[in-house]
């Protein structure tokens, strides 16, 4: 995932999980140990759309869906994409046999929110290269349908927990081509929009 991107992602994880919109770009600097030349490329792009206030002390987040749409039309997923293959097992199965990973897309929404709006097929997750070659050692490759898929998992993410943050979650399912993907999305967006107050 672009440095960029992870500069998006705390900025919406700070304006939804923690409510908080008043942000310096040192403080995104400090916390992503990204260069302040980032994240001003970052402001200054959102500026441009309206979607936050730059002040004199900082910046304020003031329309948190068009960030999370100008995310989710940028992101390059299939791109992150590091291993893919077919496990015959449910996706339950494959969920509980995985090592320490960051859940995604789907299973995210599932164990973020202890339910899902519809059934769904494939498992994908964030690892680590570490974490990677013990994927490899349990699902070995395999030519048929893919149904886990691993992504490569960027340095900041761990501390966001499990399941990542409700941002990068939507941002990924929007880039799903699964049918119940859609399902997904509206369920995550009705919920957001309980959180997202102006």
């Amino acid at each position: 995932m672009k440095k960029i991107e992870q500069v998006y992602r705390e900025m919406l994880f700070q304006a939804i999980e923690n409510k908080k919109r008043k942000l310096t770009q040192l403080e995104l600097s400090k916390k992503l140990g990204a260069s302040l030349s980032t994240i001003n490329l970052a402001i200054k792009k959102l500026e441009k759309m309206n979607s936050v206030k730059i002040g004199k002390m900082g910046f304020r987040v003031i329309d948190i869906k068009k960030i999370l749409y100008l995310w989710a039309s940028t992101r390059n997923f299939d791109k992150d994409i590091v291993y893919k293959t077919r496990v015959e097992m449910s996706v339950r199965e494959i969920e509980r046999s995985l090592p320490d990973v960051i859940y995604a897309t789907y299973s995210a929404y599932k164990f973020k929110f202890k339910d899902v709006p519809a059934d769904y097929s494939e498992v994908y997750v964030y690892a680590s290269e570490l974490e990677l070659e013990e994927i490899k050692k349990r699902f070995s490759r395999s030519e048929k349908n893919p149904n886990l898929f691993v992504l490569k998992a960027d340095k900041n993410i761990k501390k966001y927990g499990k399941t990542g943050t409700l941002g990068q979650i939507f941002v990924d399912l929007w880039n799903l081509k699964q049918w119940y993907a859609s399902d997904f999305l509206k369920a995550l967006e009705e919920k957001l929009n309980k959180k997202i107050v102006k």
